[in-house]
């Protein structure tokens, strides 16, 4: 099993290299004429058909987004979007946020029986001020997204912020991944949201997106946090 993952994976290597090479198409093609810009594509789509073949496995994915820019939570509720239109249950537990009223809880509340949202934070640390009460607010979050975890009748289960929760030190990296490990579905995908996602927390994730700041109007323009951008 091993050697025929090892030869599949050597493949794809291969194939991912001869579509890069050929290039996606469009005006920056070098080909001089239709004909010629045909038959690249057609050897690109071949790859392509090739290259989705060898990918045959399934499983649910334990997923990062993080970095220091803005959409990481934007982007957990886009997979949730996504999840509920294909009629499958959702649970949404914010780690940090919960003294404000959202544009996206409101929306996401109209899916009322496949959907379980909880802000169970109280603010960021400097609002707070507060480290004893944050922590048992941050260790009540853990505690319900253990029985969303264990739940298989949730598909998507998102941790927002909880990046943020073991950068401040009120749960810990390995007791994440532990209680993923025992009591992840097969199936379902959990999401963790925040910056500064510790590196074992990365190295054990499936897929890890970080999102960078290149330029953002609150520092460069003095624009406070608006409805339907930041909330």
């Amino acid at each position: 099993m091993k050697e025929e993952y090892q030869t599949n994976s050597n493949n794809i290597k291969d194939l991912d290299k001869k579509a890069l090479n050929l290039g996606m198409g469009g005006r920056n093609s070098p080909d001089d004429n239709e004909k010629k810009y045909r038959e690249r594509m057609q050897k690109r789509k071949d790859i392509q058909l090739e290259r989705i073949s060898l990918r045959k496995g399934k499983k649910g994915l334990v997923i990062i987004y993080t970095g220091n820019g803005k959409g990481k939570t934007t982007a957990a509720l886009g997979l949730a979007l996504r999840t509920l239109g294909h009629n499958q249950k959702v649970a949404i537990i914010q780690f940090i946020k919960g003294t404000w009223t959202t544009g996206e809880e409101k929306a996401l509340k109209a899916f009322a029986e496949n959907i379980s949202w909880h802000s169970l934070g109280e603010g960021f640390t400097w609002e707070t001020q507060d480290r004893i009460r944050d922590e048992k607010f941050v260790r009540k979050a853990w505690r319900l997204a253990e029985n969303y975890i264990k739940d298989e009748t949730y598909k998507l289960v998102i941790l927002d912020e909880i990046n943020i929760a073991l950068k401040l030190g009120y749960l810990l990296p390995e007791e994440i991944i532990n209680s993923i490990k025992k009591y992840k579905k097969k199936n379902n995908h959990i999401v963790l949201t925040g910056r500064n996602a510790p590196n074992s927390i990365i190295e054990f994730a499936d897929l890890v997106s970080e999102i960078n700041v290149i330029k953002h109007p609150f520092k460069e323009q003095g624009i406070k946090a608006q409805e339907c951008i930041e909330f």
